[in-house]
């Protein structure tokens, strides 16, 4: 069982989780100034936990040290008033690194990423997260799983293993194999969250998660949680009005692979004139015929003028 001294990190991991993304600056730098004020923005607005360092944030295409001086400007721009979690991953040993770092610099918890490893055991994946959750017993740990080839016996395992396993990202698209997973271990042992954000949320709320991520957060809080507090009080109804407002604009971000999931992101802030819009490479700049699409799907389906 999880450790009571986990609860109410645990707690407030049954909500929106927001995702930033990662300004940069004209010279291609983090843009501390910006990114604080963006953290700021959607922690003022309600939301509870904020995790730098996700996919939405570009983690992999930003340096060590560039990660852990965004973690740091999060910590800073929460200052309590949110819950933490460090995104950390690469190998066991940068990860350890990352994840002591997070635990030095006030972080409640860490989301370790899922491995980038051409050859990945199941057996492998349990002691990948063991070893790095081993490590900072002070922390809570959140599992990115988006391998369907990871059971509800991993996952109960690894918690027997590491009480400090409190949540679980859920990112396998198959609610129905999500319902199984969770079932088999242990629906109320951890946080499960719906890992694939708001257009998939409903789907995944009516099987047992509690939380969804969110990338669009950073555009429209106040859509990502009156979506929340709906499917909370199993207002499904409630929830897909929502879920039809911003259906346009979250199709954008998952059309071709989900190829321009934090440009689409990105450009819809800029034209909100809270950061610029550029992205870094495998990513690219929208075109400005993609440009124009984003405008149509903030205007008035997201936001009102």
């Amino acid at each position: 069982m999880t450790s009571p001294r986990f609860d109410e990190r645990k707690r407030r991991l049954s909500g929106v989780v927001a995702i930033p993304v990662t300004p940069f600056d004209a010279d291609g730098a983090v843009d501390s100034e910006t990114y604080g004020r963006l953290v700021d923005r959607v922690i003022s607005a309600g939301i509870d936990v904020v995790t730098p360092n996700g996919n939405t944030g570009e983690f992999y295409a930003l340096d060590e040290a560039e990660t852990r001086h965004c973690l740091e400007v999060t910590v800073k721009a929460a200052a309590g008033r949110a819950s933490v979690v460090a995104g950390i991953g690469h190998d066991v040993r940068t990860a350890i690194g990352a994840a002591r770092h997070a635990r030095d610099a006030g972080a409640d918890l860490v989301m370790i990423h899922q491995p980038v490893h051409p050859y990945v055991s199941t057996e492998g994946w349990v002691e990948y997260h063991r070893a790095i959750a081993a490590a900072v017993p002070e922390l809570g740990v959140v599992l990115y799983v988006r391998d369907g080839r990871i059971e509800g016996e991993q996952l109960a395992r690894l918690a027997d293993a590491a009480e400090n396993v409190i949540g679980v990202k859920y990112a396998v698209p198959d609610p129905v194999r999500f319902a199984s997973v969770a079932r088999d271990a242990g629906i109320d042992r951890f946080a499960w969250i719906a890992g694939l954000a708001e257009l998939s949320a409903p789907g995944y709320f009516a099987v047992g998660a509690t939380g969804f991520t969110s990338g669009l957060v950073n555009v429209a809080p106040s859509l990502s949680l009156e979506m929340f507090r709906a499917l909370r009080d199993g207002d499904f109804a409630g929830a897909m009005t929502v879920w039809e407002r911003i259906r346009p604009f979250e199709e954008l971000r998952a059309a071709d692979g989900s190829a321009h999931n934090v440009s689409v992101v990105k450009e819809a802030l800029a034209q909100l004139g809270l950061c610029r819009a550029d992205v870094r490479p495998p990513s690219r700049p929208l075109t400005g015929a993609e440009r124009e699409r984003v405008t149509a799907a903030v205007w008035p389906g997201l936001l009102t003028r």
